[in-house]
């Protein structure tokens, strides 16, 4: 298909501990305030108290639902892992203020040790529907592929049936715009089911620059696909490295990157503030966050990442961090996934 609007593409670390310490988070689980600045782009990050909000705009954003786009459950049987039950996903979103919650099932060879199958999810979430959101995915390798695709389309088929609502945590080991992952879009277009992707080093690759990224947006125009992990959240600054596609940059951002730049062109892509990856990159140069949260709040979305107890989630503190209307944060606490998933 061709493309919908056309851009200008550029072609132009640390340990998970010490990004904890760098944004804010001891090992006690504490979680330090950082000031921001005026202007996007300009000015550092430094500790300070959170930025004041009128208290009339408090209360209201303390009065929004919250849904969490991004949890798991974790299966008895997962290796090296503690088991996360749904029992114990519920009481964790009550402790934290969080109404809904999306549950991603996980079933690739890239998402070891957590396997956590799509029919699995569906069955454990069926306890709670008034607060979980499943969603189902596929790995295409595991497919045998038929001319009118039937094997995908009848799996996919059940999973809807049986109350799927979106597509993911998408995390296959295959180019972004991989053949076999194009026949999912397409699927995913027929069931109108957003499509949730973790992209790094080693899954939905892509090159410095987003140039598979781009391509897939403009040829699946009718796909809501949402951006999670390292590779997208690295490029919301413009000097993006080959490394920096599976690590924590913590630099100052330079204006130009490509997340804004994707984000203006398209109203197909979504980003994920999920994980050490989201924080990282809301929070390394606070100045740039608070412009990007003010032109970008509807096509960001709330999201934890949660994988097991005692887990650090930050994510929870970010409405009494930055400083938005609370319109602009409806759309990220609720409003925005809500359409995606009309």
């Amino acid at each position: 298909m061709s493309r919908t609007r056309a851009i200008r593409r550029r072609h132009p670390e640390t340990t998970r501990r010490r990004v904890l310490e760098r944004v804010g988070i001891g090992l006690t689980g504490s979680v330090g305030l950082v000031g921001t600045g005026t202007a996007a782009g300009v000015g550092t990050t430094r500790e300070t108290e959170p930025r004041p909000q009128a208290e009339s705009v408090q209360d209201a954003v303390a009065d929004q639902p919250l849904i969490d786009v991004h949890t798991h459950l974790i299966p008895d049987e997962t290796l090296d892992r503690d088991p996360l039950d749904v029992d114990d996903l519920v009481s964790w979103m009550d402790t934290h203020g969080i109404d809904r919650a999306v549950v991603l099932a996980l079933d690739s060879p890239e998402s070891y040790p957590v396997q956590a199958p799509s029919w699995w999810v569906l069955e454990q979430v069926a306890a709670y529907p008034d607060r979980l959101i499943p969603f189902c995915t596929v790995d295409p390798r595991t497919l045998v592929y038929e001319d009118d695709f039937g094997a995908v389309t009848d799996l996919l088929e059940r999973y809807v049936e049986r109350g799927a609502r979106g597509f993911g945590e998408l995390k296959a080991g295959l180019p972004i715009d991989d053949s076999r992952l194009e026949t999912l879009y397409e699927l995913c277009a027929d069931h109108g089911l957003p499509v949730l992707f973790h992209t790094d080093e080693k899954a939905m690759l892509d090159e410095v620059g987003l140039p598979r990224l781009e391509d897939v947006l403009a040829s699946y125009p009718a796909v809501n696909f949402i951006a999670h992990a390292h590779a997208w959240w690295a490029h919301i600054s413009a000097d993006v490295s080959w490394d920096d596609r599976g690590e924590y940059p913590s630099r100052s951002i330079e204006p130009g990157g490509r997340v804004p730049e994707l984000l203006d062109a398209y109203d197909n892509i979504y980003g994920d503030i999920s994980g050490l990856s989201g924080w990282n990159a809301l929070t390394r140069d606070e100045a740039y966050a608070q412009g990007f949260l003010e032109a970008h709040h509807e096509q960001l979305l709330f999201g934890t990442d949660y994988l097991h107890s005692g887990q650090e989630t930050p994510q929870v503190t970010l409405f009494d961090r930055f400083d938005l209307s609370a319109d602009a944060w409806a759309d990220i606490r609720y409003r925005t996934i809500e359409r995606l998933l009309q």
